[in-house]
């Protein structure tokens, strides 16, 4: 399914794929995204479609779970992955891990054979893939995953704790998240730059900006990198 006010994507300058714009981070990507005039085409790929309208946007309702190819797009630079939940959300440790692990690779697997050479995706702080914390773990092992594919350059960004409005956008509340964030707003001071908390906008400008600048290889960007970004 495709939604746009075009039947067909322009096919001269950039076009970006994002997966998740509809989730904190993955909103302000799009935002970024669509405002950038090197990209004439931004294609989104999610489970339902989007309310957004643009003359650029295509919005495209997928299952990721048996999503292979990229439906009703022949071409794609740059990929742009924002997809995540929780596991008190998701149900269980396997509900999450068929969002943060699997549907990230399917798509960027997609991505690839489409022809996108570089790709950024959010990660977490402390992804690793020998990590005894299982969230922290999944997101080590979606790295390494992504790192095999291929691409010609990888952009992973591991904010520490996001602020923005979850409620805006209908996702379940995180008392533990705004607990946090209070307490990271008074201690501000005291805390290292990338464990302070950061915002989804600043996460998405510095993700964009990295992809766009990258050249070849893996980067990685944490919280007091990504705050410097404007």
């Amino acid at each position: 399914m495709v939604v746009a006010d075009q039947a067909v994507a322009p096919a001269a300058g950039r076009v970006a794929l994002v997966a998740g714009a509809t989730g904190l981070v993955g909103r302000e990507v799009l935002a970024a995204l669509l405002t950038d005039k090197r990209y004439t085409a931004v294609h989104c790929v999610g489970r339902r479609p989007l309310t957004v309208k643009h003359s650029k946007l295509f919005s495209h309702v997928v299952d990721f779970a048996t999503l292979d190819t990229l439906p009703g797009i022949d071409h794609v630079d740059d990929v742009y992955i924002a997809l995540g939940t929780t596991i008190k959300v998701a149900g269980s440790q396997q509900a999450f891990r068929a969002v943060d692990f699997d549907a990230v690779l399917a798509v960027a697997r997609a991505a690839k054979a489409a022809g996108a050479t570089k790709l950024g995706a959010i990660s977490a702080m402390g992804a690793s893939a020998g990590s005894g914390v299982f969230y922290n773990r999944v997101k080590g092992e979606m790295e390494d995953a992504l790192s095999q594919l291929g691409y010609m350059a990888l952009v992973f960004a591991r904010p520490s704790m996001l602020a923005g409005d979850r409620e805006a956008l209908a996702q379940a509340a995180r008392p533990a998240e705004k607990l946090g964030l209070f307490a990271m707003t008074l201690l501000k001071p005291l805390i290292p730059a990338n464990y302070q908390a950061i915002t989804a906008t600043q996460v998405a400008r510095a993700l964009v900006s990295a992809v766009q600048s990258a050249d070849k290889g893996t980067r990685v960007l944490l919280s007091g990198e990504m705050q410097q970004v404007h």
